[in-house]
């Protein structure tokens, strides 16, 4: 998923995306672990998914505090 999709969710669905990313991470590396899963690709893209959730956020939380702080100086 490109981060330039991820800008059009809302805060709350990001957060629910990103809680079925690590869900799905986590499922992955117990097959990987088990057998199941030959190649770590498919964790790969999901670990780029979750940084890339994290990366937006963190886009909004600092376009949040400069907003305030120059509501503040005026």
């Amino acid at each position: 998923m490109r981060a330039s999709e991820l800008r059009e969710y809302e805060d709350d669905q990001l957060l629910e995306r990103l809680a079925e990313f690590k869900q799905e991470l986590f499922n992955l590396r117990f097959q990987f672990a088990t057998g199941q899963l030959e190649s770590a690709g498919p964790m790969t893209g999901i670990k780029r998914d979750i940084a890339r959730i994290h990366t937006v956020l963190r886009e909004r939380e600092i376009a949040a505090a400069e907003a305030l702080a120059r509501a503040e100086e005026s």
